[in-house]
């Protein structure tokens, strides 16, 4: 694990030559590698007085990789970060800000996210691992390794997409290239000609284990040729040398030559963290990469060409330390967020009004009122609301597993494909988390993606780029960012598929903040939902039901949506509010009309969403009948009804007459044969149970 030799000066004068670096260029990355490393040598200062708390994963020794690699890119070009990513952070905006005073502001705004403060790029709320600038194209870092690589991936596409020639630069370290999101990653970057340019900073270490024992291969670069790609591997200690590498990887990505795979080989002077003690590190080892210090090797490069005398380099580092000075000084003067805050920012507004609720009512009525209204089904409702808002937005378009030709599992989508093209409906391998991780991506970048996986039971494979970067990322970079993205996947029994395709996992979706839980019953609510969750600017997951999308309803012709977070009454009753959602709205209607033959009105509430939930319907509901009844086709333990009682015992306790009941899934895998499986799951006769036993 020895650093690779260095450059001689025959080699650095070809560099600079090559580059056509100019000495204001050469002291610009000086300065900012002087600068990471100021920054971090503070903050393990501060985590060594606890001034400083939470995790902090420093830079200090890979500063050359990130300075470098950022240097190659355009302004407008954008990155994705990792846990690892201060120096990611300040080269990128250091080179975004114009002035020297916004480039202090940018130091500051760093050092006070670093101490969790309200003047921080993210409000305090993302802190060390999360710090991101969205609007100049840093799109953030990410705690999860190799978390960024999916994201990445679908801001590359958003430039495919609009035709941009803008370039993606992807860091992440040698642990991110052993997961899934790295092969899920790369093969879709390659397949499409993505413009994303992949740094892998090997600093030979995953945590505490050294690089030979988690791979055959020497070099993570060699992998690149699984992916059909260029693979180069580059001394990360040396800035020049990085530069070009990555300048040339960024022109073939700009030509549309697709994505390179560049291996930067560095150190990091600290542990994995500050806790870490590096005991499996001998002191000979890290010697060695201390003579290759980036700083001192940089500002030899430049003497050696005559570019940098000991006064300019001196005059520079008091510079920086009067930088890094001021940084703190504004850090420590920054208010701590407002308690305030701690709910700000989870959700982007919802953009329908009160009279966008009333006028759904209205059209609601008349629709059921209408014996000439046109009738669809389920899966045609589902269509036309995509087909719609592709024709009204150039910004959407659909990808995910056999949407194209075949039109989804369930023809969702069917006839798409044909009339918008391979690159408005695109068919992706067989890749759950990068179909997520793309449409985080892809909406930060500016598009409006419908990703679908085809059964729910896949979704937890994608559940960390969904959940921990497109539901959280508005949040943890202080609101400075949307993401608004569709997942539209199918679930629930009814098919004899057995316990690997038959489940519903909503409860899993509701329980994370920052996305949307939508599940229609109807093709007026399917059409509806989907066309509102699509214009809307917050993660979706949009959740059919395999047994509806034969089934006919009357949709009007017109263009409409359906807000969310609003109930529908399906029957009024008096006696028992009866509170379903997706397939089991049908199965609580017919449950009623067996218990009116019996005098027992049931009102029938379907959620719709819930995520928002219409609480205040079900509570209004309740206040008239006195008695509740939860149907959900979702496993009984944890499932999304318990929520719901729970709110109702908050909120409308008083009116309740009679315990409440819930009707669930059994505790069991969904079975493969037809009678059990209807045993597992609420049928019409254990929902009448329950109402009896309200009423009795």
């Amino acid at each position: 694990m020895q650093p690779i030799n260095p450059q001689d000066a025959t080699t650095v004068s070809a560099l600079i030559e090559e580059q056509a670096l100019t000495k204001e260029q050469l002291l610009t990355m000086l300065r900012q590698i002087m600068e990471i490393r100021a920054l971090e040598n503070q903050i393990s200062d501060l985590l060594g007085r606890a001034e400083l708390k939470g995790a902090s994963h420093l830079y200090a020794g890979q500063e050359a990789t990130a300075v470098g690699a950022v240097a190659a890119l355009r302004d407008d070009d954008l990155i994705t970060s990792t846990h690892r990513g201060h120096g990611h952070g300040h080269a990128h905006g250091d080179k975004a800000a114009t002035t020297a005073d916004d480039k202090q502001t940018h130091y500051n705004k760093m050092m006070a996210e670093v101490l969790g403060k309200s003047d921080g790029y993210c409000k305090g709320k993302g802190g060390s691992m999360h710090i991101a600038d969205v609007a100049h194209g840093n799109l953030g870092a990410t705690g999860i390794v190799g978390g960024n690589i999916p994201v990445a991936v679908g801001a590359g596409l958003a430039q495919k997409l609009l035709k941009t020639d803008r370039v993606v630069l992807c860091f992440f370290g040698d642990g991110a290239s052993n997961t899934g999101n790295f092969h899920e990653g790369l093969n879709m970057a390659a397949i499409w000609d993505l413009p994303v340019v992949f740094v892998a900073e090997n600093n030979m270490y995953g945590m505490s284990v050294p690089w030979e024992k988690v791979s055959r291969l020497p070099d993570i670069a060699a992998r690149a040729c699984a992916y059909g790609i260029p693979g180069v591997v580059v001394d990360g200690m040396d800035a020049l040398a990085v530069r070009s590498a990555v300048a040339k990887a960024v022109e073939a990505a700009r030509r549309g030559e697709g994505p390179t795979l560049i291996e930067a080989k560095t150190y990091r002077w600290f542990g994995h963290s500050h806790s870490d003690p590096r005991a499996y590190r001998t002191k000979d080892e890290e010697q060695s990469w201390r003579r290759r210090d980036p700083i001192n090797l940089l500002r030899d490069e430049m003497q050696t060409m005559r570019m940098l005398d000991d006064v300019e380099f001196e005059s520079l580092q008091e510079a920086v330390q009067a930088k890094l000075a001021a940084a703190m000084a504004f850090a420590r003067n920054s208010p701590a967020p407002d308690p305030a805050e701690v709910e700000t920012d989870v959700y982007a507004p919802l953009k329908t009004t009160a009279a966008d609720v009333s006028a759904e009512r209205a059209l609601r009525d008349r629709v059921r009122s209408d014996p000439n209204m046109r009738q669809i089904t389920y899966a045609q409702a589902l269509v036309e609301a995509a087909r719609e808002e592709m024709l009204r937005d150039p910004k959407v378009f659909i990808m995910g597993e056999d949407v194209g030709f075949y039109g989804g599992a369930y023809g969702a989508t069917r006839g798409l494909f044909a009339e918008f093209g391979q690159w408005r409906v695109l068919d992706t391998p067989i890749s759950e988390a990068t179909i997520g991780g793309a449409a985080v991506g892809a909406a930060m970048a500016g598009l409006r993606p419908i990703a679908e996986i085809m059964y729910v039971d896949f979704t937890p494979l994608a559940m960390d780029q969904i959940a921990n970067q497109g539901a959280k990322n508005r949040y943890m970079f202080g609101g400075k960012t949307t993401v608004p993205m569709v997942i539209r996947t199918e679930g629930g029994a009814g098919r004899a598929i057995a316990a690997h395709h038959s489940q519903s996992l909503e409860s899993l979706w509701t329980h994370f903040p920052g996305i949307y839980v939508v599940m229609p019953s109807t093709p007026y609510d399917a059409k509806g939902l989907l066309k509102a969750a699509i214009r809307g600017d917050n993660p979706v997951m949009f959740i059919e039901h395999k047994m509806l999308y034969g089934v006919k309803g009357p949709v009007p012709e017109e263009d409409y949506i359906i807000p969310l977070g609003v109930a529908d009454i399906k029957r009024p009753g008096k006696d028992i509010t009866l509170v379903a959602y997706s397939r089991m709205v049908w199965r609580a209607l017919e449950a009623a009309e067996v218990l009116a033959k019996e005098g027992i009105d049931v009102e029938v509430v379907d959620l719709r969403t819930l995520k928002p939930l219409d609480i205040d319907t079900i509570v209004a509901s309740i206040k008239k009948t006195g008695r509740f009844v939860g149907v959900s086709e979702g496993y009984e333990n944890t499932n999304f009804i318990n929520e719901v009682m729970a709110q109702i015992s908050d909120l409308a306790f008083d009116y309740l007459d009679a315990p409440m009941v819930r009707v669930a899934a059994l505790n069991v895998p969904v079975p493969r044969a037809e009678v059990l499986e209807d045993l597992a799951i609420p049928n019409v006769n254990r929902i009448v149970a329950a109402c009896r036993k309200v009423v009795s």
